[in-house]
């Protein structure tokens, strides 16, 4: 039913994987796809975009490499969603109302934003601070 992009997937391992680092460490593309199983290729396209959101920074030369840019404590699940996929958003019309041929009279519209709405705060108040600490982290 509902499911996570493969983009995402990789910007939280990969965000939650250069938070386990210590504070500074330069970890290479290639490092963290091995380490964390994922291909080497769509981890590079998952950093651009973190890099691009201010998550992640590239540390050019022979060391080079990502680090985070920002604290765990300050980088939500929302963060590294909206960097790789932007808002979340469940159906047709909440990305384009035209797409849909039911907007009107749709009975099922105001629940369904209610549930997106839901899944942005609960996104927006989950650091990867939390994520660390917390591995087995649930909410109620």
């Amino acid at each position: 039913m509902l499911k996570v992009s493969r983009k995402f997937e990789y910007g939280l391992h990969a965000v939650v994987y250069l938070a386990s680092k210590t504070q500074g460490e330069v970890v290479t593309v290639k490092e963290m796809a091995a380490n964390i199983g994922f291909s080497q290729e769509f981890m590079a396209k998952a950093m651009q975009h973190l890099k691009k959101a201010g998550i992640a920074m590239s540390v050019q030369g022979v060391k080079g490499g990502y680090k985070l840019a920002r604290s765990p404590d300050e980088i939500t699940v929302s963060d590294i969603g909206q960097a790789t996929e932007g808002r979340p958003h469940l159906m047709r019309c909440s990305v384009d109302v035209g797409k849909c041929e039911i907007v009107r009279t749709c009975p099922h519209r105001a629940y369904m934003f209610s549930l997106e709405n839901k899944i942005e705060a609960l996104m927006a108040a989950t650091t990867v601070a939390t994520l660390l600490t917390d591995p087995g982290f649930t909410f109620h």
